[in-house]
């Protein structure tokens, strides 16, 4: 089967970061809620493409830097710093090369006190099956003790108004595929995870897919990645009806953890990207509430993780308000559960130092 596409993220278009900075200046920024909470951001980026823009360490301090305790982060591919040399299957290692010298540099503690990209989770093609462990090793050796896992995004739908939203090529159901799985069978032996990445009504392939791999853990992306666009557009509680019976029935997988976030990508059809002002905290509290609630009542707080999905998140809002709504959210919880949702549980998943 076919796996990624060459060329990167074909058909999505981002507001750039200076863009970005300009539009969220439109709203003076928020106090942080709870400062003293510490937080894991168990899911972030890097990058500097022409379509994208940069987004590198000092764009991040800048971001963590509104009040938060924010003591250490997650890197998650995104296909950047790909080896322009050698065999194709072993270009994603250059982006766990290169993000480790980014975690080095946080972890001489001269970029301040949180550890940047602790953990990182690479990208490997699991449709060249077995031999899939040779790049796995390989990211293990550059990683610097920080390779935790993969992510290999399987977002797939076939209308084109969702299309432009997809950030890679794939064909439908390739999580069903016998040599995919034969890459896949290659990740446990080595201690390593699997991010699943794909939209709503890709969820039975997940639950298939972390049934047959009970001892692979696996964490969902981004709520399940719930589309509100093209065809989906003015269906919201007609899908959440669905996509809650999937979730239910993903959380009965032991194996599964979830994250809380991904809300502020323009796929999920809110306009708060097309707003002029930036939405308040108040505002993505009460957008967001009926995606996290279900989360954490299906999966409990010790399997949940709120995420920043930084920077694609940032086309909705800024990094202070999207926690101050997530700590909205969570008002009512216990301070065990907040450090669960907000820390333990990616901490215990990405074999992190416990704040």
């Amino acid at each position: 089967m076919a796996g990624d596409s060459k060329k990167p993220y074909p058909g999505l278009s981002y507001r750039n970061d200076a863009d970005l900075k300009a539009w969220l200046a439109k709203r003076p920024a928020e106090a942080a809620l709870e400062p003293a909470l510490p937080i894991v951001d168990p899911h972030h980026h890097f990058w500097d493409t022409p379509q994208r823009g940069l987004y590198f360490l000092p764009e991040l301090l800048e971001d963590i830097g509104g009040g938060h305790n924010i003591v250490s982060t997650v890197f998650l591919e995104c296909q950047s710093m790909y080896r322009k040399h050698g065999p194709r299957e072993m270009a994603p290692v250059g982006e766990v090369e290169f993000v480790n010298g980014i975690s080095a540099m946080s972890a001489s503690g001269g970029y301040g006190p949180c550890r940047v990209a602790e953990a990182i989770i690479g990208h490997a093609d699991l449709t060249i099956g077995a031999r899939v462990r040779d790049v796995l090793e390989a990211q293990v050796k550059v990683g610097g003790g920080r390779f935790r896992g993969i992510r290999y995004g399987v977002s797939w739908d076939g209308s084109d108004a969702v299309g432009k939203f997809v950030s890679r090529f794939v064909p439908p159901g390739i999580v069903r595929d016998a040599t995919f799985r034969q890459g896949f069978a290659q990740l446990a032996p080595l201690g390593l995870s699997f991010e699943s990445w794909q939209y709503h009504p890709q969820l039975p392939d997940a639950i298939d897919l972390a049934r047959a791999f009970p001892d692979t853990t696996i964490i969902l992306n981004h709520v399940g990645g719930v589309l509100g666009v093209g065809p989906y557009s003015g269906r919201r509680q007609e899908i959440l009806a669905g996509w809650r019976k999937d979730i239910n029935e993903l959380a009965q997988c032991p194996n599964v953890n979830v994250k809380l976030g991904g809300i502020g990508m323009t796929s999920f059809g809110f306009d708060f990207h097309e707003r002029d002002v930036p939405p308040s905290s108040e505002e993505l509290a009460e957008a967001w509430r009926q995606y996290v609630e279900p989360c954490i009542e299906a999966f409990g707080v010790n399997r949940c993780m709120f995420e920043s999905n930084f920077p694609p998140d940032k086309q909705s809002c800024g990094y202070t308000e999207l926690w101050n709504a997530f700590k909205r959210i969570t008002s009512g919880a216990s301070d065990a559960e907040k450090t669960a949702l907000y820390s333990g549980t990616a901490a215990r998943v990405y074999k992190l130092t416990a704040p």
